[in-house]
């Protein structure tokens, strides 16, 4: 990755062209696109807002011009890279200027709450068109005979009532993980180890967790649209704690007299056994009060 992060920030022509090209190669490997966010988030880390602005925008002619060349639209291309960039391109701006990690991610994640809060502004039954979307896909899907399809619509209509936080933590999580790239890319080449210690310092202020235990509370009340909304907003806080949590969980680990193996086996455990990362989330959001790193043991393991 060493060789990448050198590459973009060898010129202007170097960025622009790995932005662009992996954006719309994006379309077909989504994941792709966090590596073309985190080449806007490196120049903007290293050379500032104005360089990043610079790049941000004739990357998106960029991508315009290959879009309209390729599928013959030039509108959906630019609209795609700048939602996918922008955010990356803000957050940069704060954790270069701020140089601290945590705001940055406070301030990613408040921007998915306020989009979130102004969906269900907009429309509060902003559930009713997920359920005519999914309506709509069973109609165009042939599913075989002995499917149980009764069970599967109960299902999807119930999950139609968090399908927004569900999007709106997929798009910040993406955000999240373009920008710790870029750090990690610009810690490559000028700070070794740098984002290693930043990461795993990550930790949120008690008033951060306390917000999130009203909005938890808001979600109990069952007030109609206002829990709903409430618990879209924890779902989507989940994907905060959770990697929170797993900076607290890798830095303890990293303490003991097994951390050649411990240490892999919680990403091992999280990758396997997806629903651990709710486990991992609570320990994230806990550590706002408790600082669980304090307990740190002393057998440290720099390689872990």
């Amino acid at each position: 990755m060493d060789f990448l992060a050198a590459y973009i920030m060898r010129g202007r022509l170097q960025a622009m062209s790995v932005a662009s090209s992996l954006a719309l190669l994006s379309l077909m490997f989504p994941p792709v696109s966090i590596v073309s966010s985190a080449s806007i988030g490196l120049v903007t880390l290293r050379l500032g807002a104005p360089e990043g602005l610079y790049i941000l925008g004739c990357s998106s002619l960029a991508a315009g011009l290959l879009g309209w060349l390729l599928v013959g639209d030039f509108q959906f291309a630019l609209v795609y890279v700048l939602a996918l960039w922008v955010p990356v391109w803000l957050i940069s701006i704060v954790l270069r200027e701020s140089r601290h990690l945590s705001l940055a991610v406070q301030i990613a994640v408040g921007l998915g709450v306020l989009a979130l809060i102004a969906c269900y502004w907009i429309n509060p039954d902003i559930a009713e068109l997920w359920k005519k979307l999914f309506a709509q896909i069973f109609v165009s899907t042939n599913f075989p005979p002995d499917a149980p399809l009764e069970d599967l619509k109960r299902f999807v209509n119930a999950f139609a009532y968090y399908m927004t936080g569900v999007v709106a933590m997929g798009s910040v999580f993406s955000l999240l993980a373009g920008l710790f790239l870029g750090r990690w890319l610009q810690s490559l080449l000028y700070n070794p180890g740098g984002f290693r210690a930043e990461y795993l310092s990550l930790r949120m202020p008690v008033s951060f967790a306390l917000g999130t235990v009203l909005i938890l509370a808001l979600a109990l009340a069952k007030i109609d649209t206002v829990s709903e909304a409430a618990w879209n907003i924890i779902i989507l806080l989940s994907s905060l704690y959770g990697v929170v949590g797993t900076a607290v969980l890798h830095t303890l680990f990293a303490g003991t007299k097994l951390a050649r193996f411990s240490v892999p086996m919680l990403y091992i455990t999280m990758l396997l056994i997806p629903h651990s990362i709710l486990l991992v989330a609570v320990v994230g959001l806990a550590d706002a009060w408790l600082d669980l790193r304090k307990y740190q043991s002393t057998h440290t393991t720099p390689k872990a």
